[in-house]
């Protein structure tokens, strides 16, 4: 099952799923980077092209952001092919703003579509992977969740609120030989389209943007899903063209141990004068991967 395979890096995931054997479900609802409008369209010219290099697929149009359509999205799997392995959380829409101008809305849709659809469609899935007794779920979240992005409070929340949805589950279900990780996802989409480059800086990092391929992202994808990788959960990891990356996960990187407690006084002048030295920067994403793609 991957969502959000119409296009781009979900297309790219349901092909090469098919290419190494598997039966698809090609989730979309076809609407536009906003998430309004529908069209029926591209999931299903997607299961086409699958169909047309010999691979088994089926479209289905469902809103993952809807908890009964989640339930009706795993049980179109069951129907047609009996039995559902893997999932991938790859639907996305954008509403950028900056945080003080963006609206409830443009906060609710984001955080609808992406934390709630990962939800909504993992635990559709997750009794059918405990009574299998196996699966594997791959979220897409994104370095603006794990580092940081300016006008994407909505988008870097639910990015983030992806990886501890993902942590859980990999926790909870581990007894039952489910696994559940998370990809970092760099690849020239709709999405990735529609960044301002309105600026000679904006104009520079669109070109390296457009060198980011969404078929690169498909083979570490179903590496994470296949049994081959029976031992893979609880990661984050990152693919940009040639390059995987592992992340690191919050752990303390400095310690302040007072023996009296502390007051607020002692907390200015002491404490965080000795964890000021181990401070982030408020980096954005692109600080952070500042080479270009390999």
């Amino acid at each position: 099952m991957v969502t959000g395979a119409g296009a781009g890096v979900g297309k790219g995931i349901a092909m090469e799923a098919a290419r190494q054997g598997a039966k698809v479900i090609v989730n979309d609802l076809g609407v536009n980077i906003d998430g309004s409008g529908a069209n029926k369209g591209p999931a299903h010219q997607a299961v086409d092209e699958i169909r047309a290099l010999g691979g088994t697929a089926a479209a289905n149009t469902d809103s993952v952001a809807d908890w009964k359509s989640a339930q009706s999205i795993i049980a179109q799997a069951l129907d047609l092919y009996g039995r559902i392995d893997g999932v991938v959380n790859n639907a996305g829409n954008l509403r950028d703003a900056i945080f003080h101008k963006m609206s409830e809305d443009d906060f609710d849709a984001v955080i609808q579509v992406h934390l709630k659809g990962s939800f909504n469609m993992s635990r559709a899935a997750s009794p059918h992977f405990k009574s299998e007794q196996s699966g594997s779920f791959v979220h897409m979240t994104s370095t603006s969740g794990l580092i940081g992005n300016f006008g994407q409070a909505n988008y870097c929340a639910a990015k983030m609120g992806i990886v501890g949805l993902s942590k859980a589950i990999a926790l909870d279900m581990e007894r039952f030989n489910v696994r559940s990780n998370c990809i970092a996802p760099f690849a020239f989409t709709r999405m990735v389209n529609t960044i301002p480059a309105d600026t000679p800086e904006g104009l520079e990092r669109m070109k390296v943007n457009q060198r980011l391929e969404t078929a690169k992202i498909a083979p570490f994808t179903c590496a994470l899903l296949t049994d081959g990788a029976k031992d893979v959960t609880g990661q984050i990891f990152g693919v940009r063209n040639n390059e995987i990356y592992l992340f690191s996960q919050p752990r303390p990187i400095r310690t302040a141990h007072s023996g009296t407690g502390w007051t607020v006084q002692s907390c200015l002048e002491v404490a965080i004068p000795m964890m000021k030295p181990s401070f982030h920067t408020l980096d954005r994403s692109t600080d952070v991967f500042s080479w270009d793609p390999v």
